[in-house]
């Protein structure tokens, strides 16, 4: 430690006799590095010190040197890894390069991790009171494992945890200690996990205060949980997430309550604050297909005094634009049980035809409770949802393919007026909707998985005008490597068949087109699908594609993309003539800079396989690549 201080020592006399000419804040942070960190990352070990570098970006916040905050961040570099099972950790050297000018410091830190001190076994003892599943579980699931360096942070995690699985098992007043014993050699360890269970308990009585805005009722029926239930911890849980989603309520908390006046009955206590009830927002953006957008959002959750949900939502863009009526019962059954209805009248303008929709549709969902224990974790997110829709559908083909007379047969076998290139009609259908995500966020996923299946049935004994079954489906999965980079992945595919000829029994706006933004980058929206002789695309009844990207961060909020992208779209073989244009793939670069709405997303997509003849616009398209930019990942 002497040493370690009197290279501080140094660094400050280095500093001293610049700091006078300098300005009042004093020497900027160019950079700060570190050299010779193995097993940890250089972002964890900045994510605990004090001294950080200066933004690149102009406008970006000025970091400088403090002496003291530096002498105590090299304390810290060495206490953080002795925390993480690597006691011999040091400091060995550090470099403060002044610039030229004399304004600023480049910092370099050398360490040497040394060896680490590692987990030989785990044993477990009082845990007797889990199921044998549980109790099987959680020397593989805990966070430390063994064959790991003895991570401090790991280790009071991993108690944490098995308590928690007791307390989910019916014990609110387990406890767990740790013991830590030498192993077979010098830098092995044996820990032990020893549980005392405590008494088993039931739930009690249910207490609700701070509630002014909905009847008692309301909060009742969201609880998974009732007075003489096992208890357990994540119920409770589960139950506060629960009264989040009505969006009543600004905080919401559920905590055990006089549990020593009957040890074998807990008692809960609910407490609530009021939200507001008429909420309203306002979104404005702008994307290289939808161009200039604007939208606003206005919902009332409390509207008939039982957390039914009344909405008006409207939207104007270059791909579509229109008014949408929503109304939402979030209790049918039970709590995992909603019931949805909405009302549209929609326009919408894409490349290959317009669209004008009015009419209604009905969702009954059934989203099923995460729960599952801390051991086993939690299961994953999954939603069934049952939708009947009758809509009355108006579309017209682009007028490229309207001034083409070559393309008058087409228009007819499509479905279409040939002198106006439109066609009505109402579409009765049921569908299915099934889904299963164990992302973390969605918005921007690191780990984890999303599967999702789409089934429909329209016409038949439902009437209409069009007649099909489709079935579509999609993955995602997302894997972490290391702390650094994300490997993204995402295959979809889908058919649709009719009853009888398709082309007119399926509304052309059903047909399958790829390009654009979100799977094959290397083209404009809607530009891969089989073509006329003259080049237009026109959709087809099969499609499959997939996208792979890897993800890395740059700088700050700023991130880096890879992708790879690749897809086809088949026209019906029992139609006439249809030109697909098989396999398409791109590659290309983009970046991301993260937002709290998401990330802005720019992507360069370059076509490793053109389609020969494709027209875009009236025009043949001899470009290669295509530029897109939005908010949001692509997938």
């Amino acid at each position: 430690m002497a040493r370690l201080l009197f290279r501080c020592i140094l660094v400050t006399l280095l500093l001293a006799g610049v700091v006078a000419c300098k300005d009042d804040a004093g020497i900027k942070v160019k950079s700060f590095r570190f050299k010779g960190n193995q097993a940890v990352t250089s972002a964890q070990l900045k994510s605990v010190l004090a001294t950080a570098a200066s933004s690149k970006l102009p406008w970006g916040t000025r970091r400088y040197f403090s002496r003291e905050q530096f002498e105590a961040d090299l304390k810290r570099l060495v206490a953080f890894y002795t925390d993480r099972g690597y006691p011999e950790a040091r400091i060995t050297s550090f470099d403060a390069q002044l610039s030229s000018d004399q304004t600023s410091v480049d910092l370099t830190v050398n360490i040497s991790e040394g060896e680490p001190v590692v987990v030989e076994r785990m044993a477990f003892e009082g845990f007797e009171a889990l199921p044998e599943n549980h109790r099987q579980a959680l020397d593989r699931t805990l966070p430390l494992r063994v064959g790991q360096p003895l991570d401090r942070a790991l280790l009071h995690a991993s108690r944490e945890a098995a308590l928690d699985e007791l307390r989910d098992h019916g014990h609110p007043y387990a406890s767990v200690r740790l013991a830590e014993d030498p192993g077979t050699g010098e830098r092995q360890r044996v820990i032990t996990l020893r549980a005392d269970p405590g008494p088993i308990a039931h739930h009690g009585e249910i207490e609700i205060s701070g509630n002014t805005a909905v009847s008692e009722r309301v909060i009742r029926r969201q609880l998974t949980y009732k007075p003489a239930d096992l208890f357990r911890q994540s119920q409770l849980q589960e139950s506060q997430r629960n009264l989040y989603r009505l969006e009543l309520f600004q905080f919401a908390n559920i905590e055990p309550v006089g549990v020593e006046a009957k040890p074998e009955i807990v008692p809960t206590r609910i407490t609530v604050t009021k939200s507001k009830h008429r909420k309203i927002t306002f979104g404005v953006g702008y994307g290289t297909e939808e161009k200039a957008r604007a939208q606003i959002d206005w919902r009332h959750v409390n509207a008939f005094g039982g957390a039914q949900t009344v909405g008006v939502f409207a939207r104007y863009s270059g791909l579509d634009r229109g008014v949408r009526l929503s109304y939402r019962e979030p209790y049918v059954f039970s709590p995992h049980w909603s019931l949805g209805v909405n009302g549209q009248a929609w326009h919408a303008e894409e490349p290959a035809f317009t669209l004008d929709t009015t009419g209604g549709r009905v969702t009954l969902t059934r989203e099923f409770a995460r729960g599952g224990g801390p051991v086993l974790g939690r299961r994953p997110k999954m939603a069934l949802a049952f939708t009947y829709a009758n809509e009355h559908d108006d579309s017209r083909i682009s007028p490229e393919a309207l001034a083409d007379l070559t393309f008058r047969d087409e228009l007819i076998s499509l479905g279409l007026d040939p002198r106006t290139g439109r066609h009505s009609g109402q579409r009765s259908a049921l569908s299915i909707d099934a889904s299963r995500n164990t992302t973390d966020n969605l918005l921007d996923a690191k780990r984890g998985y999303l599967a999702t299946v789409h089934l429909e049935q329209a016409g038949g004994f439902l009437g209409g005008t069009y007649s099909y079954r489709e079935a579509t489906g999609e993955g995602r999965i997302y894997q972490k490597l290391g702390n650094i980079a994300v490997v993204a992945v995402q295959v979809r595919g889908g058919t649709i068949e009719a009853s009888g000829s398709p082309d007119e029994r399926v509304p052309f706006f059903k047909r399958y087109f790829l390009g654009g933004a979100t799977n094959l980058r290397g083209w404009g929206r809607f530009e891969v699908a089989p073509l006329t002789d003259e080049g237009l695309p026109i959709g087809g009844t099969k499609f499959s594609n997939f996208s792979a990207e890897f993800r890395a961060p740059i700088w700050g909020q700023l991130s880096g993309v890879a992708f790879l992208d690749g897809g086809i779209v088949w026209a019906d073989r029992s139609s006439e003539v249809r030109n697909d244009t098989g396999w398409r793939y791109n590659v290309g670069p983009g970046l991301r800079y993260q937002t709290p709405i998401g990330p802005i997303r720019v992507d360069f997509g370059y076509q490793l396989k053109q389609i020969p003849g494709l027209v875009v616009n009236g025009q043949p398209e001899p470009r290669r690549y295509r530029f897109h930019f939005s908010i949001g990942q692509a997938f």
